[in-house]
């Protein structure tokens, strides 16, 4: 990715921490937090857009988090006790990071997401820990950063 992006990926990495640290902790993603930075990464990648001479590239990262949005949130609404508000805005966020590679990084990196939170539900139901629920924010964010790193 060129250097252009850097910006939008050091805010959208900081931001995912926070992120992590606060839904792993409360169960929560909070607006408070998630909104003003999610249009911060967006501001940036659009700008990054611009700076590499690529601006159509900004509709990869609008569609990535159109349809990451809307994919999670056909999931929220499927199963609301499951899978939080939190969670869609998120994964919007997440998909419009994921659009600047393309629509294929966006199902393979929210894909990879879904199998990171699936393996560690898996993992509670083996501990004996029935009922207990996980926060799905950082399966999220470890699905995204593991796509980012593999590369186009």
């Amino acid at each position: 990715m060129p250097g252009a992006v850097a910006p939008a990926l050091t805010v959208f990495a900081v931001l995912g921490v926070v992120l992590a640290v606060i839904d792993a902790r409360t169960h929560r993603l909070p607006d408070a937090v998630l909104v003003p930075g999610a249009g911060v990464v967006l501001v940036l990648l659009g700008g990054a857009a611009v700076a590499v001479g690529e601006p159509l590239r900004a509709i990869g990262v609008v569609g990535g988090a159109a349809g990451a949005f809307f994919a999670c949130l056909g999931v929220h609404l499927a199963r609301p006790a499951s899978f939080g508000g939190g969670d869609v805005k998120l994964a919007g966020l997440c998909g419009a990071v994921l659009g600047w590679i393309g629509p294929d990084a966006v199902a393979s990196g929210i894909a990879l997401g879904f199998v990171a939170g699936g393996v560690a539900a898996s993992a509670a139901l083996l501990a004996g820990m029935r009922g207990a629920s996980i926060a799905f924010g950082p399966y999220l964010l470890v699905g995204t950063w593991g796509r980012l790193l593999a590369g186009p």
